[in-house]
């Protein structure tokens, strides 16, 4: 941890798959612009070496990213003993560092809700290339709701083990390993997508919650967090909707799954505003580190 309290555990293994992540979505960009003469219909077309490469950069970049969030075990209940006044900061005026947390979960929050959003303006585009049902369509958001379902679980014992803020951002990483949706020739393998885009998706907005919640002083937590959920939701559908109105004629349904790459690294992009949690960080033992964010936001809060 650095003097922030926000330090990767192991940087190195995070960053590289980061780099995977994005260069197993780069990988797919080749044959959507090859696509380009035909309208960019793919459906139907053989995947290529450098696609199935990209394939396999993608969950291999997950697990370092994963690792390099993971908290060094040796470290954890060091200080177990020792406690801190949260209350000290739950009496704090909002001040800059409480605004920087809002607006990033605020951005993070609109990704989330823009990739759910995105269903209803790639389906009819999607019915139509793959030549399906409106019936067989509508088993993506099906197949979309059930990821959310795993996901919200998955991502909760996730936050427990690895932090809030670790969670937050393999959320992100995920929603750029799905961008790939957007390359892919067959139906079957967008549903396999869309759940893997649900389950990154569910956990993320319950995360921002609980984040909030365990950093904002407890005078201003109600209203921000309805503010949070209102302004976040509304922003992603309004972000889905102005995507679908300005690139779809232009690049197909296909460009709005692929604004998961840009989007996801946005979030990535922000970490350096995003601290990890005091209380999780005093729950795992790491007392140094809790009260470093706590005076990073003003609260000084000192042992008990």
């Amino acid at each position: 941890m650095g003097s922030t309290g926000i330090a990767f555990h192991h940087p190195t293994f995070f960053w590289l798959g980061c780099l995977a992540i994005i260069l197993g979505v780069l990988a797919h960009i080749p044959m959507f612009v090859h696509a380009s003469h035909m309208g960019y219909h793919m459906a139907g077309m053989p995947m290529d070496t450098t696609m199935l490469i990209g394939m396999g950069l993608i969950p291999l970049g997950l697990i370092f990213a994963t690792y390099g969030l993971m908290p060094r075990f040796g470290l954890l209940r060091v200080e177990q003993h020792a406690n801190l006044h949260f209350h000290v900061a739950d009496r704090l005026p909002l001040n800059a560092e409480h605004w920087k947390l809002v607006l990033v979960l605020v951005v993070a929050v609109a990704v989330d809700v823009m990739k759910p959003a995105t269903l209803g303006f790639v389906m009819p585009g999607m019915t139509d290339e793959y030549g399906i049902s409106s019936q067989a369509a509508g088993t993506l958001a099906l197949v979309a709701l059930t990821g959310t379902t795993v996901g919200s679980i998955l991502w909760g014992v996730l936050a427990d083990i690895l932090g809030r803020r670790a969670a937050i951002l393999l959320s992100a990483l995920m929603f750029i390993g799905t961008a790939i949706c957007g390359a892919m020739p067959s139906f079957n393998w967008n549903l396999i997508m869309c759940f893997l885009m649900g389950l990154s998706a569910g956990g993320l907005l319950p995360i921002t919650f609980t984040l909030m919640a365990e950093s904002i002083p407890s005078a201003h937590r109600g209203w921000l967090l309805v503010a949070l959920g209102g302004i976040g939701t509304s922003a992603g559908y309004l972000l889905a909707a102005g995507s679908a109105a300005v690139l779809e004629p232009l690049f197909s349904w296909r460009i709005l799954w692929m604004l998961g790459l840009p989007t996801g690294l946005l979030v990535i992009f922000l970490n350096r505003y995003i601290p990890e949690s005091p209380r999780y960080l005093a729950n795992k033992g790491l007392i140094r580190e809790a009260r470093q964010v706590l005076i990073r936001f003003g609260g000084g809060a000192a042992d008990q």
